[in-house]
């Protein structure tokens, strides 16, 4: 039911302009995180006075979001159950635990319940929600959690506002830039689709209406391009972070040396998967990133000539005679130490990685 209290959305849409962030103008920009506020702290000491000026800047530009395009409604009590996360955020839920949200959890526990409020907009055509979470993806997860925990009378507290999808990205990317737990790779991807679905596929507009810099959102618009083979190398998608992944994706371009980073980058997965069946320590993105890039130079090109496989006992399993028009030669050689279906498993990696190069049979 509705309650009537200070007005969340009144607070953080203030027309004060004194205090920009120089996140949205500078190359580095979204990349630099504020802390997030959902329970505040009592007598801040000077730190926290100058945190509480960057986070001014965030409502500042909160308010520009709102521009006449956010209508306040008032603030709810509401089962999250009947709340889902609206798509266009760039907080990937799934990703979300107990651990990642510790924090928040423990302050909701200390509060006696959640005092920050999210933001929501009402929603039509879903029988099993009313609403859709624009900002506070953390505060649902949380609750949710709580509920299901030990707390099951704790209410998701949200300010409902009226506004389009444009707007609604733009006031959940700005709550976003103040997160240190959403990743490069997230909002990059999460910038890709809102420039197809918001802006036209047009940069420079995107760009003016964020108050970003047009050339860094170029990168991040190009590291979102990175193919999930790719991206599989890596230990977790958070490890991709924008200033060591631009130059890779900007590698991939060359239709030359794309077919070694690829074929690197599948090694790389399959060694990082081994790690974790053994409990081992991941591949670090730093070392990820240096094997991509030299891949183009370090492994021998498939069409200067045979090229063998070795097993795991270092003797020769199966080797690449020849690649053409008429079809792929594999030689499968004896003493190698596996096993029948081990060598079938070779072979058909072998041609996969042939048809992701454009190498493959031709049907």
């Amino acid at each position: 039911m509705a309650r009537k209290q200070s007005d969340y959305l009144a607070a953080i849409l203030a027309d004060e302009e004194a205090a920009e962030t120089k996140a949205e103008t500078s190359d580095s920009g979204a990349s630099e995180s504020l802390r997030e506020a959902d329970a505040p702290s009592p007598a801040p000491p000077r730190n926290e006075r100058l945190r509480g000026t960057t986070l001014l800047g965030r409502e500042s530009a909160l308010a520009r979001v709102a521009s006449g395009e956010v209508r306040q409604v008032t603030q709810l009590l509401l089962d999250p159950a009947k709340v889902r996360v609206w798509k266009g955020n760039a907080r990937s839920y799934e990703h979300l635990s107990e651990e990642s949200c510790r924090e928040l959890i423990d302050s909701i526990i200390a509060e006696g319940g959640q005092k920050v409020p999210a933001v929501v907009r009402r929603i039509d055509g879903d029988p099993d929600h009313d609403y859709e979470v624009i900002a506070g993806t953390r505060r649902h997860w949380s609750v949710s959690w709580l509920r299901a925990n030990s707390y099951p009378q704790m209410q998701f507290v949200a300010q409902v506002a009226q506004l389009d999808d444009e707007a609604a990205f733009r006031l959940a990317d700005l709550e976003n830039r103040a997160r240190k737990d959403v990743s490069d790779l997230e909002r990059a991807r999460n910038y890709a689709q809102a420039l197809r679905d918001h802006y036209g596929s047009h940069l420079t507009r995107m760009a003016d209406r964020l108050k970003l810099s047009k050339g860094w959102l170029s990168k991040m618009i190009k590291v979102a391009s990175l193919p999930d083979q790719v991206l599989a190398a890596f230990a977790s998608p958070a490890d991709v972070q924008l200033k060591p992944a631009y130059p890779l994706a900007q590698a991939l371009d060359d239709r030359s040396a794309a077919p070694a980073i690829l074929r690197e980058a599948k090694a790389l997965a399959r060694l990082q998967q081994e790690r974790r069946n053994e409990g081992d320590p991941a591949i670090p993105a730093n070392e990820v990133i240096a094997r991509l890039l030299a891949a183009p130079e370090s492994n021998t090109e498939r069409t200067g000539g045979p090229v063998t496989y070795n097993s795991d006992f270092d003797r020769p399993a199966l080797t690449i005679q020849s690649v053409n028009r008429q079809g792929v030669t594999l030689r499968l050689h004896s003493g190698s130490g596996m096993s029948l279906e081990e060598m079938v498993e070779l072979a058909r990696c072998v041609l996969v990685d042939l048809e992701i190069e454009g190498r493959g049979l031709h049907r």
